[in-house]
């Protein structure tokens, strides 16, 4: 068996409705489906729900499901809020400008551009408070050979030291 593409990445939100009309607004996900039961399929559980689905794209899905009956949404508190996201690509810096413009213009913090070398990103929260990224990409495709070269050797090291090797420090050398 070998995995063809993701099906859907589902989420929880605080309010279906709001979360589809933000991600329609700042962005143009189209609203392609919704489901709710009073019972979850795979469990047989009481647990209403409202579970809505996006299209990210390219046949990507990214969905959300609204708990009404569950405790209010948390995160896990031991992880530091940068680590949990979701990395969205977009096809130009012209489009991912844009799109920090359309947030700031609505109050929405935005950090980056930040520079990445083989991609320049943004980020921000939705109101949900899920981390997005907004990323395009930069990279040559000698830079891509160079960091598939090493992928190895940097995962073994790393699992022996638990320090970050440096086969790729020509990706930061810039940006000191």
């Amino acid at each position: 068996m070998k995995i063809s593409k993701i099906h859907h990445v589902a989420y929880r939100c605080i309010d279906a409705k709001q979360t589809v009309e933000w991600y329609q607004k700042y962005l143009n996900m189209d609203f392609i489906l919704a489901i709710a039961e009073d019972q979850v399929p795979s469990t047989g559980a009481p647990d209403p729900y409202m579970h809505v689905f996006l299209d990210a794209g390219q046949g990507n899905v990214l969905a959300f499901f609204e708990l009404p009956t569950q405790a209010p949404m948390g995160r896990d508190e031991n992880t530091p809020k940068w680590v949990q996201h979701l990395a969205l690509e977009v096809g130009s810096m012209d489009e991912l400008l844009a799109a920090k413009e359309r947030l700031l213009a609505d109050g929405i913090e935005v950090i980056g551009p930040t520079n990445h070398t083989i991609f320049k990103s943004i980020y921000f929260f939705d109101p949900n408070g899920h981390r997005l990224e907004l990323a395009a990409n930069t990279g040559t495709p000698e830079m891509m050979q160079k960091l598939d070269e090493v992928k190895w050797d940097m995962l073994n090291e790393w699992a022996v030291t638990r320090k970050a090797p440096k086969h790729a420090a020509w990706m930061h050398e810039q940006h000191e």
